[in-house]
């Protein structure tokens, strides 16, 4: 177990001391490690820090994909979509062809007056077997009415045997008689024509898949068309009308050929994903700092084209990425977005600001309801200003996911839903390419630095690797060897040193090998007005 000691030195009246000492167990790779902190009331300087304007809706609490799970209305909307989906797989009607434009339907009124006889030419020469068939009706009843001879008025004067022959004619030439015998020939006539006319096979429903998911498969599929739903606010023809929309948008755009080819790499440090959350959504970073350079935004927006390219691109990777997810009911099949304003270009930007805008807006038609999470970093005043301006039109739902903070509280927010062995470096994390020592495994121990207080974390072993971050600046770091064996001389691992903001070793990383018995001893002097966080995680070295 590991072993807790509390020291206090008396190096100045306004300044305490603070030690943790941890003792790594004998397995190598699992170090357990307790800090004890001092429990006093919050400073002034926490009060002023509070006072930072930054903004968080109220968290999004995603709901079950799961159908036994849902409310009765909306299992209902679901099976409803469900059978207008079937339908619609049976008339083939994804695949038709989509209804004209204005443009197309003006010229065709214009052309129309010369095509007229076309068109009835046209008309008459369909449904031939309807066309036969009201032909020889017409053909029998003329026969008819010639065979029977025409019937006139009877004479008031006539003798006996006249008499007799009129009322013969009348029983042949009665109209009920007539019209009975015509509708015998004619149902004869018709099922003749139907038995002549062979059946056409009815063709098998059209097969669409969307996201790499066939409708109507299985489970999967409910989880997609659950997506609509709520995108709609469970409005099933809404919802229907959307999902048509999107299918006829992604045959249009040429999905499927796009996921094959290649747009290039140069993008690949603007939009990233790294990591997952803490509930394991993976997370997509969005630098658009990154277009502070001029050669990469004069590449990216110059011209038509090179937008063009750009708004292929991001599709592209979304593509990529939502086949990555998982559609199960149980699985996870939405993102969070992580978007850095530092050093983003100005609204002034109309290029960057308008193939945004435009990509945006392809992502809300197209792309419904695959966000868990949409965190705005280093958001400059002026956008919390307009947020607060702008967010009375947004839904409650919508409001949910967004979460707003400013440069000093980036890494404080992202810390809330990421782990920070997950976060990159450059936004206060430990997380960094070429990462060798440390994987993503290893935990990260988080310890508060209290202000105008020295606080030192030990490690009863004497080889091991550490590395430690500071989220923050303002604060001088050293390491030290203490031995245990009375009158041993204390060996300076590193020497103190001052951390500053936008340092090129954002990671303070050491290692210590020794064959005596001692500690390692990290000390962080915080000799500003306000707490910090100290990030470390240890390893036994082998």
């Amino acid at each position: 177990m590991a072993e807790e000691t509390l020291k206090t030195t008396a190096e100045a009246p306004a300044t305490t001391t603070e030690v943790v000492t941890v003792v790594p167990d004998t397995v190598p790779e699992k170090v357990e490690v307790t800090a004890v902190v001092e429990k006093e009331g919050p400073p002034e300087s926490d009060v002023a820090e509070k006072k930072e304007k930054t903004s968080e809706s109220t968290s999004f609490k995603e709901e079950s994909n799961v159908a036994g799970e849902l409310p009765d209305p909306q299992k209902k909307a679901l099976d409803e979509l469900k059978a207008l989906v079937q339908e619609a797989l049976n008339k083939h009607e994804f695949t038709a062809p989509p209804p004209p434009s204005k443009e197309e339907e003006k010229s065709a009124e214009e052309v129309a007056p010369v095509k007229v006889e076309e068109e009835e030419t046209a008309a008459v020469t369909t449904d031939t077997s309807e066309t036969v068939v009201e032909c020889k009706k017409e053909e029998t009843v003329a026969e008819v009415k010639e065979d029977v001879p025409e019937v006139k008025e009877p004479v008031p004067e006539v003798t006996e045997p006249v008499k007799e022959e009129t009322e013969a004619v009348k029983e042949v030439t009665e109209p009920e008689e007539v019209e009975r015998k015509i509708e015998a020939i004619e149902e004869t006539i018709v099922a003749t024509v139907t038995e002549e006319t062979p059946t056409a096979p009815q063709p098998a429903p059209e097969e669409v898949s969307i996201w790499g998911i066939p409708l109507l498969a299985d489970e999967r599929s409910d989880v997609v068309l659950l997506k609509f739903l709520r995108a709609r606010d469970f409005k099933v023809k809404e919802a229907f009308t959307m999902l048509k929309n999107v299918v006829a948008w992604r045959k249009e755009f040429g999905i499927e050929s796009l996921l094959d080819e290649n747009l290039g790499s140069e993008q690949e440090k603007v939009v990233y994903m790294h990591g997952t959350d803490k509930e394991g959504h993976p997370v997509c970073y969005n630098a658009y700092g990154e277009y502070g350079n001029k050669e990469l935004y004069n590449q990216t927006f110059a011209t038509d084209e090179k937008r063009t390219k750009f708004l292929q691109w991001r599709i592209q990777f979304l593509e990529k990425s939502i086949r990555k997810l998982d559609f199960s009911p149980d699985g996870i099949c939405t993102i969070v977005q992580v978007i850095d304003f530092k050093n983003s270009p100005g609204p002034f930007q109309w290029e960057l600001r308008q193939t945004t805008n435009q990509a945006l807006q392809l992502f809300q038609d197209n792309y419904p309801e695959f966000i868990a999470k949409q965190v705005f970093i280093n958001v400059p005043f002026l956008y919390l200003a307009f947020y607060k301006i702008i967010s009375p039109f947004f839904t409650q739902r919508t409001k949910s996911k967004f979460v707003f903070a400013g440069p000093s509280k980036t890494a404080e927010t992202l810390f809330k839903c990421i782990a920070p062995e997950l976060v990159p470096v450059q936004y206060g994390g430990l997380s960094r390419e070429g990462e060798q020592e440390f994987t993503s495994s290893d935990s990260v121990t988080e310890d508060i630095i209290k202000p105008a207080t020295k606080h030192c974390i030990e490690f009863r072993t004497c080889t091991l690797i550490w590395e430690a971050k500071v989220v923050d600046y303002g604060v001088t770091y050293g390491a030290e060897f203490v031995p245990a064996a009375e009158g041993g001389y204390t060996v300076i691992v590193q020497k103190s040193r001052k951390i500053v903001a936008g340092t090129d070793e954002p990671v303070i990383c050491g290692s210590f090998k020794c064959d005596e018995p001692g500690k390692v001893v990290l000390t962080f002097n915080n000799q500003t007005s306000k707490k910090k966080k100290v990030l470390y995680r240890i390893k036994t070295k082998v």
